[in-house]
């Protein structure tokens, strides 16, 4: 059921609000806090002492992203995050986002679990929910850095923002949705000002999959496929770029190119009817549901009850949420890794 290169649960892409009078009135509230002239790969000085002095002597930083480059004068003070998961590298490397999207129709801090004590007793406004950006309440927060990672923006969001702040678009060598974590990690940590402490959270991340993996040799070269459906009937298949996919591959274990050959162009998933499931044969299927039922109904399929990895018990049911395991390793981030590793871990292990 997911559409394009976006995520699962994480479908409705939308365009910002067009209204003359909306964003007439997004701009000038950004004109009243902005202080500077906000351009794509040129600004002026802010102003202004930086909070930290560790960070300061960083600056000026260029950022390059799919739109072009960003130049950034200053530490900035005031983040929002519009990438469904930015906010948790942001958070990682010290810094509260004012304002951040919406993602699993749940809000993005005191939920997750590798996240909470991030947030703390300052939570951020709701900005938007998945691409779809309010202009208004994002102009109203005066930030002078918008972080757009793990997102869709559009190139007509990318304007209309940068007249508010300076904006770090997506990667620009990887799709919408696709880029690896490394990468998005390290483009928000340049934005910030923070490389080294940027490279010694990453590093910290492959040391984690590295230990898992040197565990678990069994898994090397073992072929596993990641799955999910959200009505009966439809079924979908993440490829090589999808952040779940990702994750599973850093454990050790070899992804199926033939989903990556069956997804349309751009597209990071799969969608197969029932009668493409053989797709799913491997030594380890995972699927990731949002429900008890979802599990039911997948394994009540009949074509999907032919498949060996159903017959002998190869394949492994892990929710989205409660326990929060499926959304760690969709989240994929330097803070969510780590305990998705601790929580699959074992569920990977019982399945023999």
């Amino acid at each position: 059921m997911s559409t394009g290169t976006r995520p699962a649960l994480a479908r409705f892409a939308g365009n910002i609000p067009r209204a003359a009078v909306a964003v007439a009135a997004a701009l000038a509230l950004a004109a009243c806090g902005s202080g500077t002239e906000k351009t794509e790969g040129a600004a002026k000085p802010s102003g202004g002492p930086s909070a930290s002095t560790s960070s300061a002597g960083a600056f000026p930083v260029t950022v390059e992203h799919k739109y072009g480059s960003t130049t950034i004068d200053a530490e900035p003070k005031k983040v929002v995050t519009l990438g469904l998961s930015d906010q948790d590298a942001v958070l990682a490397l010290g810094v509260k986002p004012v304002g951040s999207v919406d993602w699993f129709k749940e809000k993005p801090y005191g939920k997750w679990p590798w996240t909470r004590d991030k947030w703390g007793s300052t939570p951020p406004q709701i900005v938007g929910e998945r691409d779809e950006y309010n202009i208004e309440k994002i102009a109203a927060l005066k930030p002078d850095l918008i972080v757009a990672q793990y997102s869709g923006m559009k190139k007509e969001q990318y304007d209309t923002l940068s007249k508010i702040a300076k904006v770090v678009a997506q990667p620009k060598e990887h799709p919408d949705y696709g880029a690896p974590w490394q990468v998005m990690t390290r483009q928000i940590g340049k934005a910030l000002g923070k490389t080294p402490e940027t490279e010694k959270l990453i590093t910290d991340v492959d040391a984690r999959f590295k230990a898992v993996r040197d565990k678990h040799p069994e898994w090397a070269g073992k072929t596993l496929t990641v799955a999910d459906s959200f009505e009966a009937g439809k079924y979908s298949a993440f490829t090589k770029t999808d952040p779940k996919a990702i994750f599973f591959s850093e454990l050790g274990f070899t992804l199926k190119p033939e989903i990556d050959a069956l997804a349309k162009p751009g597209w990071n998933v799969a969608e197969l009817s029932a009668e493409k499931l053989n797709v799913l044969e491997a030594d380890r299927l995972v699927w990731v549901t949002s429900s008890t039922g979802a599990n039911e109904r997948i394994k009540a399929e009949p074509l999907y009850r032919k498949l060996k990895v159903s017959q002998e018990k190869r394949d492994l049911f892990v929710p989205y949420q409660d326990p929060d395991v499926g959304a760690a390793f969709s989240f994929n981030t330097v803070l969510s890794i780590p305990y998705a590793i601790d929580e699959i871990e074992p569920l990977l292990t019982a399945v023999k």
